[in-house]
């Protein structure tokens, strides 16, 4: 499991942030477009990630996990995702990610999953985790600064970093 696809890269550091209170509303009123926008597939729409983690630094983009009935089908959600003004950044099994385009602002990234999916289950487990356990969600936190402060730009880097502690996470469910 990883925050970002295989291969994905940045020009930007990997830069940590305080928990903010302000990531929950722009987490709703992404999901609320989304979910109006792709009202016809009734969507699930969560809030995923370490933005989605009351007390846990994260870069300040939010995750939402958008569940489908099918991810391969892909037209009966790009073209609405689309007229949010997001665009497919990458295609994987069982995962499609969408983002604003290159040059504006950022503050989502769009994971479309089959709902009941492992990828669907996984993201939600590993949050669900981070949020019930305390000591779960201090040690991801010192991993990722240590990530941070070690990566530089290499975001490709910072999310290796994170797998294993994910998977072993997950293992324990």
């Amino acid at each position: 499991m990883a925050d970002f696809p295989d291969g994905w890269s940045s020009e930007e550091p990997v830069e940590l942030h305080p928990s903010s209170p302000d990531w929950v509303p722009v987490a709703d009123r992404w999901a609320s477009a989304i979910q109006r926008v792709l009202a016809a597939l009734a969507p699930r729409v969560e809030h995923i990630g370490s933005t989605a983690v009351p007390g846990l630094p994260a870069k300040p983009v939010v995750d939402l996990q958008v569940s489908v009935p099918d991810v391969d089908d892909e037209q009966s959600y790009r073209p609405g995702l689309q007229t949010l003004e997001l665009e497919l950044h990458a295609r994987e099994p069982g995962h499609r990610f969408f983002r604003p385009p290159a040059g504006r602002p950022r503050t989502v990234h769009v994971h479309v999953c089959t709902r009941g999916s492992r990828w669907e289950r996984d993201h939600l487990d590993f949050r669900d985790q981070l949020r019930a356990r305390p000591e779960v969600a201090a040690a991801y936190a010192e991993l990722k600064q240590q990530l941070a402060a070690t990566v530089g730009h290499d975001r490709a880097a910072y999310t290796e970093g994170k797998s294993a502690f994910i998977r072993s996470a997950l293992s324990h469910r």
